[in-house]
């Protein structure tokens, strides 16, 4: 048994349903801008995100015939376009934070959980979800921001999760992580850390075989009963996850 001292957020799929309405639309955007005569639709983009990383899904669809060869400069010019763009969309309020998120992240900070962030996401990326997704007094809340290339290797590597936890001086047996996908669950995993899953429409059908708590979405009180997929723990009471149910899966 552990007490639940720290939680760190996955950002993509998890703080935001960000895959299918924002990073995609902002890399097509990005493609027209450049003058590429290629578009990922819905079905294609999940494809690409068995591949961990913007600049390394672009360079995936090149070595498989998608898009023409481009030097690696070029193709991370690409990719910081692609992120303005995906800034603006958020600035628009087109990426509201998924169902739950905002209350457990709120139940947590008052009960001096520790709360981190541990993402391949650019930096810049986050900033502008926090900033206009949670609000600018979550710059503070966060007692670390792990984002981007900061690490050598990507989810389903552990790097970024034992990075985060290093800078927190922190325990894996004590901390839980907030995942959506299984490259995300796979790290996760190999970094010691008991997870809940809260899968979305491209991630529905990846393998969490193992991982602590498997649900459609956190959910709210007040609103629908979220879909329990997975529940190894035999939890109760999963109307909504709750900050109990968080405890409970560390106590196990």
């Amino acid at each position: 048994m552990a007490e639940l001292k720290c939680i760190l957020w996955d950002v993509d799929g998890t703080l935001a349903d960000t895959e299918r309405d924002g990073h995609r639309v902002a890399f097509n955007m990005a493609f027209d801008e450049a003058g590429h005569a290629r578009e990922w639709d819905v079905p294609t983009y999940g494809e690409l995100l068995k591949v961990t990383g913007g600049k390394e899904r672009i360079r995936f669809d090149i070595e498989r015939g998608g898009m023409a060869d481009m030097a690696d400069t070029a193709i991370a010019g690409l990719h910081a376009r692609k992120t303005a763009h995906y800034q603006a969309l958020i600035a628009e309020g087109r990426i509201p934070l998924r169902p739950g998120v905002r209350r457990l992240l709120e139940e947590a900070y008052a009960a001096g959980i520790t709360l981190g962030v541990a993402t391949t996401t650019t930096p810049a990326a986050l900033d502008a979800l926090i900033e206009h997704s949670l609000g600018a007094e979550w710059f503070d809340r966060f007692a670390v921001l792990a984002a981007g290339d900061i690490v050598p290797a990507k989810k389903p590597a552990p790097d970024i999760y034992q990075y985060a936890m290093e800078q927190l001086g922190v325990e894996a047996a004590s901390t839980l992580a907030l995942e959506d996908s299984g490259n995300g669950w796979k790290s996760a995993q190999a970094a010691g850390l008991k997870c809940i899953v809260t899968v979305n429409d491209y991630t529905r059908d990846q393998d969490f075989n193992g991982a602590d708590l498997v649900v459609s979405e956190f959910g709210e009180p007040d609103a629908a009963a979220i879909e329990v997929l997975d529940n190894p723990h035999g939890l109760v009471d999963l109307h909504c996850v709750t900050l109990d149910h968080l405890k409970a899966v560390m106590q196990d």
